[in-house]
Parts: structure tokens; C-alpha cells; sequence
């Protein structure tokens, strides 16, 4: 199983401290800054990351912070986009941990320009469309951000499992910015 992200570092900052560049590899030095895992701090992503494994029994952590680093790239891209964006139903449930969290979840949403609402929909694989699901990967790169394909399947694929027991259908579909975000 191939992913574009390394697993998250230990917590290694305290609170207020800048963590240091946290992945290299032969060719990169990927500072904390070039990845939606810098938008939380070490203690603020194993946090929430934790809510993701204690909802999903047996989890692979590092399945969760893939989820969450995707959850928090497609987080960022609905901050900027005026609606329109939905998640994959694995996404979602990365969306899912942070709300629970609920002042982080508040700062985060300001840092990136507007408060984007979850409204949850029942699943129905009749409104989920995967044109949604290109649509919201696009917006993701444009970003800036590198999407996990695994974890953007429709919400028939049992390929990875989690709780999260709604979808988001459409571009009329249920995320709503405050305030709208403008351009």
C-alpha cells in the first residue's frame, strides 16, 4: 500500500513551540509547512488522530493519520471554495475527529478563512456521484495539497473501513463556509 505521506512525527514541540522539519528522505527535505499536517501541532494531530482510532477499534494509526492528513487537506480546500465540495465517506471521517474537538476545530477553521459546517447526510449510493469526488480532489490540488487515492473511493468500497455512518452528495451537498469566501 503506497502513500504520499509519511507517518506523523512524535510529539516533539510543546504547545507554542514551532516543531522542526519532521520528514526526509533521499532527495527532499519536506519542512512541516509543505503538507496539511502542519496545520496542527505534534500534540494537536496525535490528539485528534486518537479520537479517529478510538472511534474505529483496531485501526491502523498510521491508516488514521492518513485519513486525518487528508481530512485536513480537504478541510483547507473547503475553507477557500464557495461549496461545492464533498469527501469521501473515509475523508469524512477524519472530518469528523477535529469538530469533536471543539475549540481546536474553531481555530483551525479561522486560520484557513471561513467556518465550514459538517451536515450530515444518511448514506445512499444513488446520490453519490463520483464526479463530486473528482470535482473535490481537483479543488484539494489546486490547493496545493496531494490527495491519498486510497482513501477517495466511493461509498460502496470497503476497501478501508470506518464508523462514519454519513456521506456528502453533490455540489449542492450539505458544507457550508461562514463567512463565504471571496473571489
Amino acid at each position: 500500500m503506497s502513500t504520499p505521506y509519511p507517518p506523523p512525527p512524535p510529539c516533539s514541540a510543546g504547545k507554542g513551540e514551532t516543531p522542526t522539519p519532521a520528514y526526509t528522505d533521499s532527495t527532499t527535505l519536506v519542512t512541516a509547512q509543505a503538507t496539511p499536517r502542519a496545520l496542527l501541532s505534534d500534540a494537536d494531530f496525535n490528539a485528534v488522530m486518537h479520537t479517529i482510532l478510538d472511534n474505529n477499534p483496531g485501526m491502523d494509526p498510521f491508516l488514521a493519520s492518513r485519513i486525518l492528513v487528508d481530512a485536513l487537506a480537504f478541510l483547507a480546500a473547503a475553507a477557500r471554495t464557495d461549496g461545492g465540495l464533498v469527501p469521501s465517506r473515509v475523508v469524512d471521517e477524519g472530518w469528523h475527529a477535529p469538530i469533536l474537538h471543539t475549540g481546536l476545530y474553531e481555530s483551525l477553521c479561522a486560520r484557513l478563512g471561513g467556518f465550514v459546517h459538517h451536515v450530515p447526510e444518511r448514506p445512499d449510493p444513488g446520490r453519490s456521484s463520483q464526479s463530486s469526488i473528482e470535482q473535490t480532489i481537483d479543488a484539494i490540488a489546486a490547493a496545493g495539497y496531494t490527495v491519498d487515492r486510497e482513501l477517495w473511493r466511493g461509498p460502496t468500497d470497503a476497501t478501508v473501513t470506518v464508523a462514519a455512518n454519513c456521506q456528502h452528495s453533490g455540489p449542492e451537498g450539505p458544507i457550508v463556509i461562514i463567512p463565504k469566501p471571496k473571489g
